[in-house]
C-alpha cells in the first residue's frame, strides 16, 4: 500500500489537479470511486438481504448514488436514502439524476436484521459532530449491529485527526481513494475503520508527488533505502559504538535492555556507562555489551575522546537531575560524530523545568541529532502548550514539537507518531497490546542509537526503529515481556536486511 497520507485538503487538490490533467473529468472520478466501492461490497457481502446506501449532500454523498445505481444493477436488493439533496450543478447532483433509485429522506431510515450498510454520509473532511438524521442512523445501525461499509471514512470521523466529536459509524470495511488518510491511522479514528482497501480511481502518481506530501505511514518502504546491510569488509567499529548510560544500583536493568536493543540492531561495539556504585551489578550480567565508569562529565569527555561512539541513549533507569542534564548537554556539545543522542524517560523529564536549555543544545551548529522517545505523559512536561491544544491532531502536535525541538520526536502510544523538524511525519500501525509492558520503550531507545549508529538519518532511524519493534512485538504475541524483544529482533532484522539488498 501506498505510503503518502493525504490531509483532506491535499485530498481535494489532487482531485483537482487530476480533473486538469485528465483523462477524466469530476464526474470520471467519482464514477471510478463508485464502482470501486460496489466492487467491494459486492465481493464482501454477495448475500446481503438488503444494501442500504445513505448519501449526504456533497461528493461523499455522489460516490453513493453510483455504489446504489451499480448494485441494483447487479440485481441486490437496494434501497437509497438522502440527507438533502446535492448542491445544483454539482457532480453529486449529476450523480443522483443518473442514479435509477429515488431515495427516501433519512429522517424515515430503518434497517432489519441482514442488511448492510453503506455510509456516504461525510466523506474524510468532517470537521464538526454529525447532527439530527445522520446522527439518528448512526446509533440506529449501531444498535442493532448492521455491517457498514464506509466510503472514503465513517461518517463521524475526521480525515485529519481521526478525532470522533460526536456519533460516528463503526464499519467493518472502509474504501478510500489515491491514499489513506491521517485518520485511517490515527486514533480513535482506526478503530472505526475496520479493514482499509485503498481504490484506484484514477489520480496519477505524478499528481499526488507534485503535492509534496509530508505525512506518511510508517513502513519500511519509506525507509528501506537508508537501512544498514554490512559489507563483507566490515569490523565492529565500522559498524558504529553505542554508549548507554547507566541509573544506579537499584536502576541497572532499563540501561541493558536499551544496550541489547542496540546490539541487536546491528551496532558493532555498545558500552553501558555507569556510576561507580553500579559497576559491579551491570558487570554481572553484560558479556558481550562493554562497561565503562562515568560519575562525572569528565570522566565522560575523556570516554568521548578515546571511544568516539556516535549515538548514546540517555534516561532508561538514569534518575532525573541536574546529572542527567549535564551528561545529555555535554554529549549535544561534544561533536562526537554524525549519530545522535536519543534521550527518554528520565532524562526527558530532567527538562521539563528548562527545555529550552536542551531545545537551543540540539539546535547548534554541528551537534549530534537529538530523538525525544515520549510517552503522553512525558510529552507534557516538555510541550505542555501542545499537548493542551485540544484544535491539534497527534500528527501536528509531534510535528510542531519537533520543529520546537530541533530534533526528531517519537511520541509514542498504540499510534506512535515519528515527526521530524523538517515536517515530515510518519504514523506507525503495526503494533499490538503485547508492546504495553515494563521495559519496552527502553529497548526501542537502543534500536533507535543502534541505527543511527551505523549512519541512518535521524528520521529514517526512528521510523525502522518503531516499526522492527511493533513487529517484533506483534508476532511474538501474548506472554511478551521486555526481555523478549531484543531476541525478537533479528528475524526481522533479517528479513528486512535481505530486502535492503534486493
Amino acid at each position: 500500500m501506498k505510503t503518502e497520507l493525504l490531509s483532506p485538503t491535499e485530498m481535494a487538490e489532487a482531485d483537482r489537479r487530476a480533473i486538469v490533467a485528465g483523462p477524466f473529468d469530476g464526474m470520471g472520478l467519482m464514477r471510478n470511486a463508485g464502482t470501486a466501492v460496489a466492487r467491494e461490497v459486492m465481493q464482501h457481502y454477495p448475500a446481503a438481504e438488503q444494501v442500504h446506501v445513505l448519501c449526504g449532500p456533497g461528493n461523499n454523498g455522489g460516490d453513493g448514488y453510483v455504489v446504489a445505481g451499480l448494485l441494483a444493477e447487479s440485481g441486490m436488493a437496494v434501497s437509497l436514502w438522502a440527507s438533502e439533496e446535492p448542491r445544483p450543478g454539482s457532480d453529486a447532483a449529476v450523480a443522483a439524476a443518473e442514479c435509477p433509485l429515488q431515495p427516501a429522506p433519512l429522517a424515515a431510515f430503518d434497517a432489519d436484521a441482514g442488511s448492510v450498510i453503506v455510509d456516504a454520509l461525510y466523506g474524510a473532511g468532517l470537521s464538526r459532530p454529525v447532527e439530527g438524521d445522520c446522527a439518528r442512523a448512526i446509533e440506529l445501525v449501531t444498535a442493532r449491529g448492521l455491517p457498514v461499509v464506509a466510503i472514503d471514512l465513517p461518517s463521524g470521523v475526521s480525515g485529519a485527526s481521526g478525532k470522533i466529536t460526536g456519533p460516528a459509524f463503526r464499519a467493518a470495511l472502509t474504501v478510500t481513494f489515491a491514499r489513506r488518510k491521517p485518520g485511517h491511522l490515527l486514533l480513535p479514528g482506526r478503530d472505526h475503520c475496520g479493514e482499509v482497501v485503498l481504490a484506484d480511481i484514477g489520480i496519477p502518481d505524478a499528481v499526488i508527488a507534485e503535492l509534496n506530501v509530508r505525512s506518511f505511514a510508517n513502513a519500511p518502504k519509506l525507509w528501506l533505502p537508508h537501512f544498514p546491510v554490512p559489507g563483507v569488509d566490515t569490523h565492529k567499529y565500522r559498524r558504529g559504538h553505542v554508549g548507554i548510560f547507566s541509573g544506579g544500583p537499584a536502576s541497572t536493568g532499563a540501561a541493558r535492555l536499551s544496550a541489547l536493543g542496540a546490539a541487536r540492531s546491528g551496532a558493532g561495539a555498545v558500552t553501558v556507562l555507569s556510576p561507580a556504585n553500579a559497576l559491579a551489578v551491570n558487570a554481572m550480567h553484560l558479556t558481550s555489551i562493554m562497561l565503562r565508569k562515568a560519575d562525572e562529565v569528565a570522566e565522560l569527555d575523556t570516554y568521548l575522546a578515546d571511544r568516539r561512539p556516535s549515538a548514546f541513549v540517555l534516561g532508561p533507569g538514569f534518575g532525573v537531575g541536574d546529572k542527567a542534564r549535564e551528561f545529555t548537554l555535554a554529549v549535544l556539545a561534544s561533536r562526537s560524530g554524525a549519530g545522535g543522542m536519543v534521550l527518554d524517560a528520565d532524562g526527558i523529564t530532567s527538562f521539563r523545568d528548562e527545555p529550552a536549555a536542551l531545545f537551543e543544545a540540539a539546535d547548534a551548529e554541528g551537534a549530534p541529532a537529538l530523538i525525544l522517545t515520549p510517552h503522553d505523559g512525558e510529552f507534557v512536561r516538555l510541550f505542555p502548550d501542545l499537548a493542551s491544544d485540544e484544535d491539534l491532531s497527534k500528527l501536528e502536535r509531534s510535528r510542531q514539537a519537533a520543529a520546537r525541538a530541533h530534533g526528531v520526536v517519537i511520541a509514542k502510544g498504540a499510534d506512535t507518531v515519528i515527526a521530524a523538524p523538517d515536517g515530515r511525519a510518519a504514523i506507525n500501525s503495526n503494533g499490538a497490546p503485547w508492546l504495553a509492558t515494563a521495559g519496552s520503550g527502553d529497548v526501542l531507545a537502543g534500536l533507535v542509537a543502534g541505527l543511527l549508529t551505523q549512519g541512518m538519518p535521524a528520521f529514517e532511524a526512528a521510523c525502522a526503529a518503531v516499526w522492527m519493534h511493533a513487529e517484533a512485538g506483534s508476532r511474538f504475541g501474548p506472554g511478551l515481556i521486555a526481555e523478549d524483544l531484543p531476541q525478537a529482533i533479528p528475524p526481522v532484522l533479517a528479513e528486512l536486511v535481505a530486502a535492503a539488498r534486493r
